[in-house]
C-alpha cells in the first residue's frame, strides 16, 4: 500500500457496471462480469483510496442509473456523465447536486468530429461553465489540439484521459502531446495519471508519464486506476496501479498532490 500519512489518496477515474444494464448499440466492449459499487470500494479500502471520481462509462450510452444511485449512496464520491444534448438546465443542475461534476466527450473513436462552435454544442458548453462542470475529453492524437483549444475557447476546463494516451511513434516528441502540455501551462487543462496499460509501444507510458510529471506534477495531474481495466480484465490488479503512481512519482510531496490534494481540490470543493 501506498504511504498516504500526508493526506487521502484519491482515485479519479474508475468505472462500475453491471451485466444487466443496457448497453449502446455503438459498445466498443461488452463486459463479461460485473464491476460494481460494492467490488470498487472493497479494492479502494485495501489500497488507502478514500475519495474516488466513477467516469461515465461510453458503452452504455445515457443510462446512468446505477452511477447516480451509488453516488448518492456514498457522499466519498463524484462522477461524469455522458452528454444528452436535450437535457435543460434544470436536469444539469439536478445532476451536479447529485454529485456529478462534468460530463465525457469520448471522441478519440469518432471518425468526424462535432462541431463544438454549433448553437448546440455552444449552449450545453455555457450550461456547463454555468454550473461548474469540467469537459472529460478522449481524443485523437492528430486531432486533440484543437479539440482542447474549442472546448477552451467555450471557456470550459477540460481534463484529459490516461496520460493524453498520445500512443504514437513519436511518443513524447509527437506534436499532439507537445499540444497537451502547451494547454496544461495555460491553466485550464488537467490531466489523468491513469491506464499506461493500454500504451502499445514498450516504454512509452513511462517516458510520459516523466514528462507530465516535470511539467504539471504539483498542480495539473491526477492519479486514477481506471478499474475494471476495460479491454485489459485478469491483466492488472488495483494494487499494481498504485504501485505505479508510487512509480513515476517518487517524490512523497509530489506524490501526495497528485495522488490527492489536486483532485480533492477539483472535484470535492
Amino acid at each position: 500500500m501506498m504511504d498516504v500519512k500526508n493526506g487521502p489518496l484519491v482515485d479519479a477515474h474508475f468505472h462500475i457496471y453491471t451485466q444487466s444494464m443496457p448497453t449502446a448499440d455503438d459498445a466498443w466492449h461488452r463486459p463479461t462480469h460485473d464491476a460494481t459499487i460494492d467490488q470498487v470500494l472493497a479494492l479502494q479500502a485495501e489500497n488507502g483510496v478514500s475519495f474516488g471520481v466513477i467516469s461515465a462509462a461510453s458503452i452504455y450510452g445515457l443510462y446512468n442509473d446505477y452511477v447516480r444511485r451509488a453516488v448518492k449512496a456514498h457522499r466519498n464520491l463524484r462522477a461524469t456523465v455522458m452528454p444528452d444534448f436535450n437535457w435543460d438546465i434544470r436536469t444539469m443542475e439536478a445532476y451536479r447536486d447529485e454529485g456529478f461534476t462534468g460530463v465525457r466527450f469520448l471522441w478519440r473513436p469518432k471518425e468526424t468530429l462535432p462541431d463544438v462552435t454549433s448553437e448546440e454544442y455552444r449552449r450545453f458548453l455555457r450550461r456547463c461553465v454555468d454550473i461548474g462542470w469540467h469537459v472529460h475529453l478522449t481524443d485523437r492524437p492528430h486531432r486533440i489540439a484543437a479539440s482542447i483549444e474549442a472546448l477552451e475557447n467555450a471557456g470550459v476546463d477540460v481534463i484529459l484521459d490516461h496520460m493524453c494516451l498520445i500512443d504514437t511513434d513519436e511518443g513524447v516528441n509527437d506534436p499532439g502531446f507537445k499540444a497537451c502540455l502547451a494547454a496544461i501551462e495555460r491553466g485550464k487543462t488537467w490531466v489523468k495519471m491513469s491506464g499506461g496499460f493500454r500504451f502499445t509501444h514498450a516504454g512509452l507510458a513511462d517516458k510520459v508519464a516523466k514528462e507530465l510529471v516535470a511539467t504539471a506534477g504539483w498542480d495539473r495531474l491526477m492519479w486514477a486506476s481506471d478499474w475494471p481495466f476495460a479491454g485489459f480484465e485478469g491483466q492488472v490488479t488495483y494494487a499494481d496501479t498504485v504501485t505505479q503512481l508510487c512509480k513515476w512519482v517518487p517524490d512523497a510531496s509530489m506524490r501526495h498532490c497528485i495522488g490527492g490534494r489536486t483532485a480533492l481540490k477539483f472535484y470535492f470543493t
